[in-house]
């Protein structure tokens, strides 16, 4: 009964983890949309764009002058927090 009873926590535990894991990389109500996301890049040269939500902005990858950077973006601004190019 001990054995079946430490499972059911351990279960559980890891259930809501995933789920706290999952609610972390959803768009927040009160962000822009991806699409308003990427047209904000769009105006500042950016093309090919693909953004994802995670751990509280949008990230993802564009191109730009035939170079493709790893970008960050603000959920409520659309400016960039980060842009670093690939190699």
């Amino acid at each position: 009964m001990t054995i079946h009873k430490n499972l059911s926590m351990v279960m559980l535990t890891a259930a809501l983890l995933a789920s706290r894991a999952a609610l972390a990389d959803a768009p927040g109500a009160d962000w822009i949309t991806n699409q308003q996301a990427i047209q904000k890049l769009t105006e500042q040269g950016y093309a090919n764009a693909y953004l994802k939500a995670d751990d509280g902005h949008w990230e993802g990858e564009a191109t730009k002058n035939g170079h493709i950077y790893e970008l960050h973006v603000d959920p409520h601004s659309g400016a960039i927090t980060k842009s670093e190019r690939k190699h």
